[in-house]
């Protein structure tokens, strides 16, 4: 790759006084190390696991009820030991250091549902006691299992800390998944407690929600309890307890302290096959991230934070960040195109927000709208923008530029729902080039492998993480010996994780990321498994088989395309395709409808019986059909033929 054009410089003022300079001055002089640039930085913090992981825990001055022994027991994968001995809670950490600032805004909130408001960080955490005080008198315990089908609200957020406070493990979808998507997640996990929300409001439409979640709480027969938010006067079949009424609970909670790898939270990563993959993170590993996170963010305790999320993106935990830098955080709620595509940068102006971030494909959204946002708001507050979910093209760097705000640091990263962390990410001591990210992440020894596992610089290759990090999947829930975990991220070169993305990195440690190497669809910054979406569309009597491509590439929009097989003498009719899109929004979500739905009379398989995804999407984003896949290891390779001569015919 070419050189890339410089489109902003951060101020030798903005650089000095930046949270990785601080971080640095504090290395020189608190533990001798000097390092000239961010590369060396890097360099050390990758060479030296134990030292730099040190460092971060002595730098933002984690606590412990009990020492630790050691940093990290052995350098491998899976199964690292890290901080020995530790006993630690995230929410302790939020709330440790407040003193006399309790009266200060913790979360400002905007939602088509609630409405709009404030909560102090007095009452987030005496919200938080209250239910606190509920769970236990429930019977919830360390380990049990606390569920939500909540919005980005502060509900959610409460619902959080409280769980994990207790030592309870959370889990979180958002309101608008199917009940099938929600149980293929929840019923795995066997929850104890379920908090959920009777309807929501979205796009000015009200949606009751009520029917659908008698069903799943029919189908959660581990469930003990259920707590409701109530919008409107719904009735649950189900006996519940409400939220408001446990809110008025008055009194102390004690946080407990739990071991450095007890589960934190289960969020999931939709693999190509099977349920979705319920993944396990631990306390201290999600905080010694996060807080490292922070540095390259550049957040600073007055800062006013902002992720445009749902709560079923791993970015709704990632304000988490933000929290623990003692950061205000804005939670919104609510379609980010209605009444137009300008009332998200209404609110981020009015928040007068310092950091404000969102999926690439919300931005290019906003620049195919032709709105220009300088035009109505000033943005006096606006220093930094993230971007993630997908590739931010060039085209989109350079339109934040000319129709946002010329003097911001944009800031995009990478990483995945996998390990709640970023592989590539922003870097304040860094220059902007237009399309690219910035430097690889402190204490990520991340690479571009090419087919036979050697690193590469300045081309195209497999994203791969050669050491250990804390946040890191303890475990997948229910997988025995790990086999599904090692199947995941370890096959293609043991020992080492390969994370399913092409990047390509720069010799001056820059990043383009080109797209999922593996068939996981990524649809506007939300991942699914292709077997998600078979389940439903299969579900029809009509439907035979199907085959999906997500065909997501660098500066281009996700493009979703639903290859199906119908029975004979069937057709695929407007009013069949529109049945298809109807049983995909209902049983999973309308984000993942797909942009053409195509008859074909086979889809191509392995001699193993297993769906020729990743050669199909090979092969349409311009592979030679020869390399993408071998013949003889089909079953039908006649199927093939149809695949070559669609792509031949595509225009990307």
């Amino acid at each position: 790759m070419s050189s890339r054009k410089i489109i902003w410089k951060p101020s030798t003022e903005r650089k000095n006084s930046s949270s990785m300079t601080l971080f640095m001055k504090w290395l020189k002089y608190e533990r001798n190390h000097k390092f000239a640039d961010f590369s060396e930085l890097w360099e050390w913090s990758v060479n030296d696991l134990e030292a730099f992981w040190k460092s971060i825990w002595d730098y933002f001055r984690l606590t412990s009820s009990t020492p630790f022994s050691k940093v990290l027991d052995e350098e491998k994968m899976p199964g690292a030991s890290w901080f020995k001995g530790a006993n630690v809670n995230i929410v302790h950490e939020i709330f440790k250091n407040l003193g006399e600032k309790n009266d200060k805004t913790a979360v400002s909130f905007r939602s088509e549902t609630i409405g709009e408001g404030v909560l102090t960080w007095d009452k987030l955490i005496s919200k938080t006691n209250s239910l606190v005080l509920k769970l236990k008198e429930l019977g919830v315990q360390k380990g049990d299992r606390v569920v939500a089908i909540l919005p980005n609200t502060p509900h959610s957020l409460v619902a959080f800390c409280a769980t994990a406070s207790i030592g309870a493990i959370w889990s979180l979808c958002a309101p608008d998944m199917g009940e099938t998507a929600v149980l293929d997640r929840f019923k795995q996990i066997k929850p104890k407690v379920l908090i959920c929300q009777d309807s929501y409001i979205y796009a000015g439409k009200f949606i009751n929600k009520v029917n659908s979640l008698n069903n799943i709480i029919k189908n959660l027969t581990s469930l003990s309890h259920t707590i409701v938010v109530k919008i409107r006067d719904n009735k649950l079949t189900e006996k519940h307890l409400e939220w408001d009424e446990i809110m008025c609970l008055k009194g102390e909670s004690k946080i407990e302290m739990v071991p450095f790898d007890h589960p934190l939270w289960i969020v999931y990563s939709s693999g190509t096959t099977g349920n979705p993959k319920p993944i396990v993170h631990g306390h201290g590993g999600i905080l010694v991230e996060m807080t490292k996170q922070s540095l390259h963010m550049d957040l600073a305790e007055n800062d006013h934070f902002c992720w445009l999320t749902s709560s079923g993106w791993i970015m709704w935990n990632v304000q988490l960040v933000a929290l623990l830098r003692e950061c205000s955080i804005a939670m919104f709620d609510f379609a980010p195109n209605y009444p137009d595509f300008y009332e998200v940068w209404r609110k981020v102006d009015s928040e007068n927000l310092t950091y404000f971030g969102a999926g690439a494909a919300y931005f290019n959204s906003c620049m195919k709208s032709n709105i220009i946002p300088k035009n109505e708001f000033s943005f006096d507050k606006l220093r930094s923008i993230g971007a993630t979910g997908s590739p931010l093209s060039q085209e989109g760097f350079k339109w934040i530029y000319q129709k946002v705000k010329s003097d911001i640091w944009l800031a995009p990263l990478s990483g995945g729902t996998d390990f709640a962390g970023a592989f590539v990410i922003g870097n304040p001591l860094s220059e902007v080039r237009e399309g690219e990210m910035q430097s690889k992440s402190l204490g990520c020894a991340v690479y571009a492998f090419d087919e036979n596992g050697n690193s590469v610089v300045g081309q195209v290759g497999e994203l791969v993480c050669t050491k250990p990090l804390p946040s890191m999947p303890l475990y997948f829930w229910g997988d025995k010996q790990n086999k599904r975990l090692i199947e995941s991220y370890f096959v293609r070169f043991p020992g080492v994780w390969k994370h399913g993305d092409w990047i390509e990195f720069t010799n001056y440690g820059g990043s383009v990321i080109y797209g999922r190497s593996d068939a996981t669809i990524n649809r506007r910054g939300l991942r699914l498994g292709s077997s998600e979406i078979y389940r439903a569309v299969e579900s029809l009597s009509e439907v035979v088989d199907s085959l999906v491509v997500d065909l997501e590439y660098l500066n281009r929009d996700s493009n979703m395309t639903l290859f199906v097989v119908l029975c004979t003498e069937i057709e695929l009719s407007e009013d069949l395709k529109e049945k298809i899109r109807g049983v995909i929004k209902s049983a999973i979500s309308a984000r993942f409808v797909p942009d053409e739905i195509i008859k074909i009379y086979e889809v191509p398989r392995t001699l193993s019986g297993k769906k020729l995804e990743v050669p199909v999407k090979k092969l349409l984003l311009g592979s030679d059909p020869k390399t993408v896949v071998n013949r003889d290891s089909m079953a039908n390779p006649s199927s093939f033929e149809f695949f070559i001569n669609f792509a031949r015919n595509l225009t990307l």
